[in-house]
């Protein structure tokens, strides 16, 4: 009898524990745009040069939080105006990566970093994975009952060649082999999954681009929705907060770290994901937008 009764309770427990873990929200701080550069260069706009207080500003907010994980929705750094003969300044990209990591140093949550348009303008993307320490630039991670993905949309239209050292270039699409890859990751898992991306996907003109920054945002789309898994898409790129809702799937565009004002406040956002009432509640700080998305 003693014996069923401690099966029973040790049953119990590990029910009880099971149901903690599955009910606990996961918690994500986010931010998009920090445009690192060099503000002693002579030809940067003097626009964004903040960002060191206000990249020390999210990492503490992060480790208080506590955040489950952090991530960067690329341009974190500007590779837009430091170098190049046009404009009489010599190449001072190779240090922006070292200074940007200097300011998230402190930061305890892991950190998973999407790549941008500026941070390839005068990098490779070996080159960038390489100082961040990330072995892909597309892929995927399960926790806590979510599934995460992160795109790549630095590709060329249409030969689909890697964004490398290509100045002020912001038209873009989704390659084959990625598309390929996308669509088995989203049939293997049956988790609620959000995805993230640097240009956004629901954009229809962006005035650099000359049409969609995604070229094929449609096929994109319609894959997140055929799959029936995911919830949510977060995107930077547009410096802006712009929400849609396309087939039952949030997409939410950040607002960038910097603002183009000097002073002004760090940007960035607390997202948490609860399985249990089914919502996604983004909380806005600085000029980030606030969100309560029902999934």
């Amino acid at each position: 009898m003693f014996r069923k009764v401690s099966v029973f309770l040790v049953l119990a427990f590990v029910l009880a524990a099971s149901w903690t873990l599955a009910a606990a929200p996961v918690q994500i701080t986010i931010f998009t745009d920090s445009h690192v550069h060099d503000i002693n260069s002579p030809v940067e706009g003097k626009v964004m040069t903040n960002y060191a207080e206000r990249l020390g500003a999210f990492v503490e907010a992060a480790n208080a939080w506590p955040a489950n994980f952090a991530i960067e929705l690329g341009d974190f750094i500007n590779g837009a105006f430091v170098m190049g003969p046009g404009y009489g300044d010599p190449t001072r990209i190779p240090g922006l990566l070292e200074l940007g990591l200097a300011c998230i140093a402190d930061l305890e949550p892991p950190m998973y970093y999407v790549l941008g348009n500026h941070d390839l303008y005068d990098m490779s993307k070996p080159d960038f994975l390489a100082a961040v320490g990330q072995e892909d630039a597309y892929y995927s991670f399960d926790l806590n009952g979510l599934h995460f993905i992160v795109l790549d949309a630095q590709f060329n239209d249409p030969d689909e060649s890697d964004f490398d050292h290509v100045f002020m270039r912001v038209k873009c699409r989704i390659p084959v082999h990625e598309i390929n890859w996308l669509t088995n990751d989203l049939a293997q898992t049956d988790l609620p999954t959000v995805v993230f991306i640097h240009q956004p996907l629901d954009a229809q003109f962006d005035a650099n681009a000359g049409g969609p920054p995604v070229v094929n945002n449609a096929q994109v789309r319609q894959i997140l929705s055929d799959s029936g898994r995911v919830i949510a898409v977060f995107q930077g790129h547009d410096h802006g907060n712009v929400y849609t809702q396309i087939d039952g799937i949030h997409y939410v565009t950040l607002a960038a770290m910097v603002d183009h004002t000097v002073p002004g406040p760090a940007t960035w956002s607390q997202v948490s994901i609860d399985l249990e009432t089914r919502m996604i509640v983004v909380e806005g700080i600085g000029l980030q937008d606030s969100y309560e998305l029902a999934f």
